[in-house]
């Protein structure tokens, strides 16, 4: 995802060069950026039947802190207007029938195509994590278990580890809250280590929609709040998904 962001944003540097210093990105309006509400991206992120597996769900390996905190977000979604999403293998199975915009796609004959964060397949070895949605908040919270394949510091997740998790959060939130597609920038503020196979709470803000940009911040934390593991910030660029 930063990859592409930087790609993407190289481009659009490109692109402004080529037709002039006075051309400036068309403002949009936050609520329905490029025809698409809130509901809708929602409606096709989250199928309400499928086939695909989704890896956002209990499993033996999950601590108690974990489980605990997902039943508590799971009774939010009844009433509080909270969303679980799911978390497919690629985020090709998230956005079915749409594509990147020309210019942009890249042809592969690959077919076990997985998103950073799904490459361990191993249940509690790697990125144990599900994340909640609120779509009139522009809110999200991640639970995430790091497994002892993230090892850095011996007990301890890898701060790439997190990064990646933060990245993983904004965009989703990103794309959901305004179609926010690729990472423009990352800043990451780490204060402690998170221990291998304890629970993180990443909390995520979507602080304003600006020049078809997404500014958002996070605090990830322990549960009750006591222990600050990192802060960090991100800006993702919106790019409206053409149809297949």
């Amino acid at each position: 995802m930063l990859r592409r962001g930087f790609q993407g944003a190289a481009r659009l540097s490109h692109h402004r060069a080529l037709l002039g210093a006075s051309c400036i990105l068309p403002r949009l309006n936050p609520t329905s950026a490029f025809g698409s509400s809130t509901d809708s991206l929602v409606s096709r992120f989250c199928p309400k039947e499928t086939d695909l597996k989704d890896y956002a769900l209990p499993n033996a390996s999950w601590c108690p802190d974990m489980l605990s905190l997902y039943q508590e977000f799971l009774e939010k979604t009844k009433a509080d207007g909270w969303i679980k999403l799911p978390s497919f293998k690629s985020n090709r199975d998230h956005i079915q029938g749409l594509k990147l915009p020309s210019g942009l796609a890249v042809t592969s004959d690959e077919r076990d195509w997985r998103i950073f964060t799904r490459c361990i397949q191993v249940e509690g070895q790697g990125y144990e994590y599900v994340i909640f949605f609120h779509p009139s908040k522009k809110r999200s919270v991640c639970l995430f278990q790091p497994g002892p394949y993230l090892e850095g510091a011996p007990g301890f997740a890898h701060g790439g580890s997190l990064a990646a998790m933060m990245d993983e959060t904004f965009s989703k939130t990103a794309y959901l809250a305004g179609e926010g597609l690729f990472t423009l920038s990352l800043s990451i503020r780490f204060k402690n280590l998170i221990p291998v196979g304890s629970l993180a709470v990443l909390n995520v803000d979507v602080d304003k929609i600006e020049d078809q940009k997404l500014y958002m911040s996070c605090v990830t934390q322990s549960r009750d709040q006591k222990t600050v593991y990192a802060k960090s910030s991100g800006v993702f660029l919106q790019l409206q998904l053409e149809q297949e």
